[in-house]
């Protein structure tokens, strides 16, 4: 026996499986609670013929299964569905494949954001359309989302360019929402760096959002990828970009906020990212900015944000221990940097303009004589003093030295 029947069985049932997940998503918003819990529970198959049969514990639930089965037939609906992804070069991707990522899964612990709030429609998603051939566990593998506000200022921009391209260069995936603004800023600097770029949707892998982003999309699609949990087709309604945010969250090591108003989906992506316990990380921007108001709130709402200004303080976030370390920030250095306590009191009592003797360089420093006349040789070799008739006084990069 070759045991090919039973590797055809698993491909027919592994095919089933997809078609109903297909079918589930469709009949029910992707992330709903209830329906992901039956598919653990019970399979994909056995729960979309639950739900068409009225078996469903929910009244709200109940309503949209009838209202969207009233529309055609779930299982046909799929797989047209299926058939138009292949022509468009596009492919559905569920847990049981080898590319789904796993980042993902975590969605199945959130049951409370930070507020308190009960989240219904974050479950774990159901499967995935794709567009472009890298496989998906690759892309998220090493991943940082970069999101925020439509309407982005230059300042935004132009921290958005400089994080997206840093980290491509580096091999890290720049995700994001596709959207105008910082979205496309990071999406459009992953691509100048030749690096890997993935537009998480919130409609049809076929149907570019905005459209004045199409050009953009065939390019991700080309080198990155397009991923969406809505069938090819699908509308970009308003809250889709709120179910959608959690996977962002989710799939991803760590997200940056950039800029973001007071109430946007930028803050509220963030607020999942803690929720998960992934790096949650926010860019500062001018008080004055209306843009930077909600960047500003989750620094001081969420003790867990940390600020971050480049490229090299997100991988000192993102990396593993030790792979990438920030230098901590510093200005230029100093003369006066390398010298010990006595030389720099020393050199400190020595006036800008003029000079003044040993004897009074030593009451003012507070300093014994003998120490002073030590002290002064040291720093006559440093280039700092020079000895004159009329006592010691500054050489010039004496007077740089001590600021003057």
């Amino acid at each position: 026996m070759t045991g090919k029947p039973d590797v055809d069985r698993r491909h027919v049932d592994d095919e089933a499986d997809r078609l109903a997940r297909v079918a589930l998503t469709w009949l029910a918003e992707p992330g709903n609670r209830i329906v992901w819990h039956l598919v653990q529970a019970h399979g994909a198959e056995a729960t979309l013929s639950r739900l068409l049969a009225g078996d469903i514990p929910e009244a709200a639930l109940r309503t949209a299964v009838l209202t969207r089965s009233g529309l055609g037939d779930p299982r046909r609906i799929a797989e047209i569905a299926m058939g138009r992804a292949r022509r468009l070069g596009a492919r559905v991707v569920v847990p049981s494949d080898g590319e789904w990522p796993v980042g993902v899964e975590s969605l199945a612990t959130l049951e409370l954001d930070v507020a308190g709030r009960i989240n219904r429609d974050v479950r774990p998603p159901l499967c995935l359309w794709v567009r472009g051939s890298r496989p998906l566990n690759d892309a998220f593998e090493r991943s940082v989302a970069i999101v925020g506000a439509r309407a982005a200022t230059q300042y935004g921009m132009h921290v958005t360019g400089d994080l997206g391209y840093g980290l491509a260069e580096r091999e890290w995936t720049v995700v994001s929402g596709g959207a105008f603004g910082i979205d496309a800023a990071a999406h459009r600097a992953a691509l100048a760096a030749g690096g890997c770029t993935v537009a998480v949707l919130a409609c049809g892998v076929d149907r570019p959002y905005p459209m004045g982003n199409a050009a953009m999309f065939e390019q991700i699609a080309d080198s990155g990828l397009l991923m969406s949990e809505w069938l090819p087709g699908a509308e970009p309604l308003r809250h889709r970009f709120l179910i959608r945010n959690r996977v962002i969250a989710a799939a991803t090591a760590g997200t940056v906020v950039v800029e973001a108003a007071a109430r946007s989906g930028a803050v509220q992506t963030m607020s999942r990212v803690v929720s998960l316990n992934r790096h949650a990380m926010v860019v500062p921007g001018p008080i004055t900015s209306a843009m930077s108001v909600g960047c500003h709130e989750l620094l001081r709402r969420y003790p867990q944000t940390r600020l971050v200004t480049s490229v090299a303080h997100v991988l000192d976030e993102v990396g593993k221990i030790g792979e990438y370390l920030a230098e901590p920030a510093r200005g230029r250095d100093h003369l006066r940097d390398d010298l010990d306590e006595e030389s720099a009191l020393l050199l400190e009592a020595v006036p800008r303009r003029g000079a003044l003797g040993p004897e009074q360089l030593a009451i003012k420093a507070g300093l014994g004589v003998r120490t002073v006349l030590r002290r002064l040789s040291l720093l006559e070799m440093k280039g700092l003093v020079v000895r004159r008739d009329n006592g010691i006084a500054l050489a010039p990069s004496g007077r740089k030295a001590v600021g003057a």
